[in-house]
């Protein structure tokens, strides 16, 4: 059984192969492409519209629990993956 995550942007449950792992390090976000940074994690579609959604809705702050303001130009620059 391969465990299951909730997406910041969409607020749906997938498998965690399914989404991407973003960190934050020094208050920059940073996308954990093999899910082995240290720290909390939290998860993400890797499409454009999950991604943009968890920007504009300021959920890695509150998933992240970092009550500064984050860095995002390193995990906008992330190319997404098509779904599927």
């Amino acid at each position: 059984m391969e465990p299951v995550r909730t997406c910041v942007g969409c607020r749906t449950r997938a498998p965690r192969t399914a989404l991407l792992r973003v960190v934050a390090q020094n208050d920059t976000l940073i996308p954990d492409d093999s899910a082995v940074l240290p720290g909390r994690g939290a998860w993400v579609h890797p499409t454009r519209e999950c991604m943009d959604a968890a920007l504009r809705r300021r959920a890695f702050g509150r998933a992240l629990r970092v009550s500064t303001e984050l860095d995002t130009r390193t995990f906008e620059q992330h190319p997404p993956r098509n779904k599927g």
